[in-house]
C-alpha cells in the first residue's frame, strides 16, 4: 500500500512539474538579459544586444550565430532602448509578446487580434520570430511574426509589399546610424501604386527606383536576375501584392540590407574572408538617381552630359539643361492634339515611373495601343510580361519621368506622339528604302565597270610605281596634319575643345586663374561661353608625361563614370598642346585641407565620407568598372573635393588597365610618389590592385592625423607615420593619433576603425592586405576586424640621411618619382 501511494505522489509531482513549466512559458520570464535563445539549426540567435561598443543602450534582435561578424537582422524596441541590463522577453495571455525593464514598465510588445490558452514564443531556422499556440503550428494562424515588422534587411522567405485585406505594408526602415537601430531617413518599398515597382524613399520623397516587374526581373535592374545564389519574384493576388526572395544554395548565407546612408545591397558572407562582400547594389551610378533628367529626358550613364531627351523631343528649359540642370525635362517638338496622334517605339530602356499607370494582365500588345490611342491622357504602353514572347499591358497616364538607357538590356515602350512626327517617321524609313534600292540596282552595273577600271590601271602600275610612292607617301603627311584633331576624336570617343576655346576660358592661361601645379603642367580654372565652370589641365612642354601617358589618361577616365572619380569633360590636342578638360571641383585637392590650417574646418564626420567615398571609387576601378584600373599615384594631391566635401580621385596619366581577371603585373619603370608606394612596387617594379590598397592606407593614416607619411617627424622616435601608428596600435593608443582638430567630433569606434583598416592595407606583404570591396564593408559594417601584421616601410630612418635614393621624374618636382635605387637601411 505504501509504495502504491509512494509511485501515485511520483505521478502527480510529475504533472505538477509539466504545468509548471508551460505557467512559465506563458506567464512568466521567457528569456532576461544576457541569455539567449537559438533556432533549430543553429543559424540564428535571439537576445538582447548593444550597437557598437554602446553598452548603455540595449535592444532586443535577432543575429546570425554561424557567422564570426555580429550582423543583427531584427531589432524589436528600436526606438526605445533599456538604459541597463534589467531587460525581461516575456510572453503573456492571452499571446502577447512584451519587454519591460527594471521598474516592470512595458518598453515593447506585440499584438493580436485573437485570444489562445497556451501562447509561445518560438525563433524559427528562417530567422523569423513568432507567437503562436503551443499545440498549432500552422503559419496562417500565427498569432504575430517579425517577419511582418522588418527593420533594415530583408531575409530569405520574408515579404516586401502589402497585405490588401488587412492594410499591414512590410517595407525596410534603414537604421539611423551604424549605432543606433532607430528608424532613419530612408525606407525601401515594394509600391503598389499602380503597377507594383520597388523604390526607396528618403522621408516622403523617392530617391531610387528600380523599375516595375516585367516577369523576369525589375525593368530598371538588368543584372537582377535568378541565379544560383537566389531566386525571385512577384506575387500578385486579391489579397496581397509582395516581393520575396529564396535562397537556392541553401549553405550561402545572403542578405539584401539597407543602409544608414541609403545604399541598398546584396550582401554575401564570405567564410574565408570572414567578411560579407557587396553582391549588387541597387543604386549602382549617379543615373539611378530618381527623375535626374525629367519627364522625357532620358539618362545614359556613359554619355556627356549623362542626361539627353528621347528622339523627337526637346529641353523645356535649354539655358537650364546648358547649365547641366536637367530637372524641368523635355517636351515633344509637335505638341499632341489628341486626333490622329500616334506611337513611336523605343527601345532599350528602363520603364518609366508606373505610380501613375493602369495594366491589365490578359490584353495583347495591339489590344493595349487601341486602349492607349483612345484616352488622350495615356503617354506610353508596353508588354507586362516580357516572358514567353510577352503579353499583357502596361500604360502610362501622364508623363514619363525616370527613364534610362540600358541597350540590349532595357525593354521597348511605345510613346504617344503627334501624327506629324510619326508620318516623317515612316517618311524617314521610306526614304531609307528607296535609298537602298537606288543603289542596289545599279551595283552590279557598277562593279562590272570597276572591274574594268582596274584591269586598265594595272597595265600602268609598273610604269607609275615609284611617282605614286612618292605621291602616296607626300599626300599621307598633308592627311595627317589635317585630320589630326578628328583622328584623336575618334580613339579617345570624347568631346574635343577648339584651343581658342580654352584660351578665352582661361583668360589666355592667366597665372591669376591658376589653381594647381605638379610635374605634368599647371591647372586652371576656367569659364566656358555658357557660364559652366571647368579646369584645365595643360601639360608642360617640359614635362616628362607625354602623349603616351596623356592618352592613357583619356582613354582610362573617358570610360569610367562614378560618384567618386573626377569627371573628365574632353580634351584639346592642337598644335603641340595636350590639355584636359575636368569638371571643376570649388574646394580643390585633399591635401589643401589635411595638410595645413584648413583642416580645421575638417571635423570627422567629413572626414571619415572622405575616406569611405575615396574607398568606394577605388571599389569601383578595381572590380565594378569595364575595365579593371590600377592607379599607381593615389595620394591627397589627386583626391580633389566637390562643394560639399565630397571626394572624387582624379589624375589617371599613370593608371594601367586590365582585362579579364589580370590584377597587376610587373614594370621597369617604377612611376608614383614618396610615401604613397607599396614595397614590392618600389623595389621590384610589381604592381597590382593591391599596391592602390597600400597606398590607400598610407592616404587613412594621414586624413586621421593630419600628418603627411612623407618627412613625418615625432620627438620620442624616428618612425615615419605609419611605423608611428603601428606602435600605438600594440600599444592600444590609436585614439592618440587622431588630428586634434577632429578630436571633440569623433566618433571613437570610427577612429579606431579607419585606423584599424588603414594598418591592414599597409601590410608587408600584398597577401596580406585585403581588397577594396572589403575595405568598403569593414569601414561600413561593424565586423571583427583581424589583427594587422607590421607595414611595410616603418623602419626608424636617420632624419639627416634619408634611407632612400630617388630621383627626379620631373624636373623641379618633388612629388612625381622613378625609383633608380632603395637602400632600406
Amino acid at each position: 500500500m505504501n509504495t502504491f501511494f509512494f509511485f501515485l505522489f511520483i505521478i502527480f509531482s510529475f504533472f505538477q512539474n509539466i504545468y509548471s513549466q508551460v505557467d512559465t512559458i506563458t506567464t512568466t520570464k521567457f528569456i532576461k538579459d544576457g541569455e539567449t535563445i537559438v533556432s533549430s539549426d543553429g543559424t540564428f540567435e535571439l537576445g538582447f544586444f548593444s550597437p557598437r561598443n554602446t553598452s548603455t543602450n540595449r535592444y532586443i534582435g535577432i543575429w546570425y550565430k554561424k557567422i564570426s561578424a555580429f550582423t543583427p537582422v531584427w531589432v524589436a524596441n528600436r526606438q526605445i532602448p533599456i538604459k541597463d541590463n534589467s531587460g525581461i522577453l516575456k510572453v503573456i495571455n492571452p499571446g502577447f509578446l512584451v519587454l519591460i525593464n527594471v521598474t516592470n514598465d512595458i518598453i515593447w510588445s506585440t499584438n493580436s487580434t485573437r485570444n489562445v490558452q497556451n501562447p509561445v514564443a518560438q525563433l524559427l531556422d528562417t530567422g523569423n520570430l513568432v507567437v503562436r499556440d503551443a499545440n498549432d503550428h500552422d503559419p496562417d494562424n500565427f498569432l504575430w511574426q517579425s517577419f511582418d515588422y522588418p527593420t533594415d534587411t530583408l531575409l530569405a522567405s520574408m515579404k516586401l509589399g502589402i497585405n490588401l485585406v488587412t492594410g499591414l505594408e512590410r517595407y525596410l526602415s534603414s537604421w539611423k546610424s551604424d549605432d543606433d537601430p532607430a528608424p532613419g531617413d530612408y525606407t525601401y518599398h515594394c509600391d503598389p501604386t499602380g503597377y507594383p515597382q520597388d523604390l526607396m524613399r528618403k522621408g516622403p520623397n523617392v530617391v531610387y527606383r528600380a523599375g516595375p516587374w516585367n516577369g523576369l526581373r525589375w525593368s530598371g535592374a538588368p543584372n537582377m536576375v535568378n541565379n544560383s545564389i537566389t531566386s525571385f519574384g512577384l506575387v500578385m493576388n486579391n489579397q496581397e501584392i509582395y516581393y520575396k526572395y529564396e535562397l537556392v544554395n541553401k549553405s550561402v548565407v545572403s542578405t539584401f540590407e539597407l543602409k544608414p546612408n541609403g545604399n541598398a545591397m546584396r550582401m554575401i558572407w564570405v567564410e574565408k574572408k570572414e567578411g560579407w562582400i557587396n553582391y549588387h547594389s541597387a543604386d549602382a551610378d549617379h543615373c539611378e538617381t530618381y527623375k535626374l533628367c525629367g519627364a522625357y529626358g532620358t539618362c545614359t550613364i556613359f554619355s556627356d552630359p549623362v542626361c539627353r531627351c528621347l528622339d523627337k523631343f526637346e529641353p523645356k528649359h535649354p539655358d537650364d539643361w546648358n547649365r547641366t540642370d536637367w530637372s524641368s525635362g523635355c517636351v515633344r517638338k509637335s505638341p499632341l492634339n489628341c486626333t490622329g496622334d500616334g506611337f513611336i517605339k523605343y527601345s532599350g530602356v528602363k520603364l518609366p515611373d508606373t505610380r501613375y499607370s493602369w495594366f491589365n494582365e490578359t490584353m495583347t500588345l495591339d489590344e493595349c495601343k487601341l486602349v492607349c490611342l483612345r484616352n488622350c491622357s495615356c503617354m506610353g504602353y508596353t508588354n507586362l510580361d516580357i516572358s514567353n514572347g510577352g503579353s499583357g499591358c502596361l500604360l502610362w497616364i501622364g508623363e514619363l519621368v525616370d527613364i534610362r538607357q540600358l541597350s540590349e538590356s532595357g525593354q521597348d515602350i511605345y510613346i504617344r506622339m503627334a501624327a506629324s512626327e510619326i508620318i516623317s517617321s515612316n517618311d524617314g524609313s521610306n526614304r531609307k528604302k528607296t535609298v537602298i534600292l537606288a543603289i542596289a540596282l545599279p551595283l552590279f552595273v557598277a562593279m562590272v565597270v570597276l572591274f574594268v577600271a582596274i584591269c586598265l590601271i594595272l597595265r600602268r602600275q609598273k610604269r607609275r610605281e615609284q611617282t605614286a610612292l612618292i605621291e602616296k607617301g607626300r599626300l599621307g603627311n598633308a592627311s595627317k596634319k589635317k585630320d589630326s584633331n578628328e583622328r584623336h576624336h575618334e580613339d579617345f570617343e570624347l568631346p574635343l575643345f577648339d584651343l581658342s576655346t580654352l584660351i578665352k576660358a582661361t583668360d589666355n592661361f592667366s597665372n591669376q586663374n591658376k589653381i594647381g601645379q605638379g610635374g605634368f603642367g599647371k591647372v586652371y580654372k576656367g569659364v566656358l561661353e555658357g557660364g559652366q565652370e571647368v579646369a584645365v589641365k595643360r601639360l608642360s612642354e617640359t614635362s616628362k608625361q607625354g602623349s603616351d601617358e596623356f592618352k592613357n589618361e583619356v582613354i582610362c577616365i573617358a570610360k569610367l563614370q562614378h560618384r567618386n572619380l573626377v569627371k573628365l569633360l574632353g580634351c584639346c590636342i592642337q598644335e603641340e598642346e595636350k590639355i584636359l578638360v575636368y569638371e571643376y571641383m570649388p574646394n580643390k585637392s585633399l591635401d589643401l585641407f589635411i595638410f595645413d590650417q584648413r583642416r580645421s574646418l575638417l571635423d570627422w564626420p567629413k572626414r571619415f565620407n572622405i575616406i569611405n567615398g575615396i574607398a568606394r571609387g577605388l571599389m569601383y576601378l578595381h572590380q565594378d568598372s569595364r575595365l579593371r584600373i590600377i592607379h599607381r599615384d593615389l595620394k591627397a594631391s589627386n583626391v580633389l573635393l566637390d562643394i560639399e566635401m565630397n571626394p572624387k580621385i582624379s589624375d589617371f596619366g599613370m593608371a594601367r588597365s586590365f582585362g579579364g581577371n589580370e590584377t597587376g603585373a610587373n614594370t621597369r619603370r617604377v612611376v608614383g610618389t614618396y610615401g604613397y608606394m607599396s614595397p614590392e612596387y618600389a623595389v621590384d617594379g610589381i604592381f597590382s590592385v593591391k599596391s592602390d590598397v597600400f597606398s590607400f592606407g598610407v592616404l587613412v593614416l594621414e586624413i586621421v592625423s593630419g600628418k603627411k607619411n612623407r618627412r613625418f617627424i615625432h620627438p620620442d622616435h624616428n618612425l615615419n607615420l605609419l611605423g608611428h601608428a603601428w606602435m600605438l596600435h600594440i600599444e592600444g593608443r590609436s585614439s592618440e593619433l587622431v588630428d586634434h582638430n577632429a578630436v571633440e567630433s569623433c566618433y571613437t569606434s570610427e577612429v579606431q576603425r579607419s585606423i584599424h583598416v588603414g594598418l591592414l592595407c599597409v601590410q608587408q606583404s600584398p597577401e596580406d592586405r585585403p581588397n577594396m570591396s572589403t575595405v568598403v564593408l569593414m569601414l561600413t559594417n561593424e565586423n571583427i576586424l583581424q589583427q594587422p601584421k607590421p607595414p611595410g616601410f616603418f623602419m626608424e630612418r636617420n632624419i639627416a640621411d634619408s634611407a632612400y635614393s630617388w630621383s627626379s621624374h620631373t624636373p623641379g618636382s618633388v612629388n612625381d618619382v622613378t625609383i633608380t635605387s632603395l637602400d632600406a637601411r
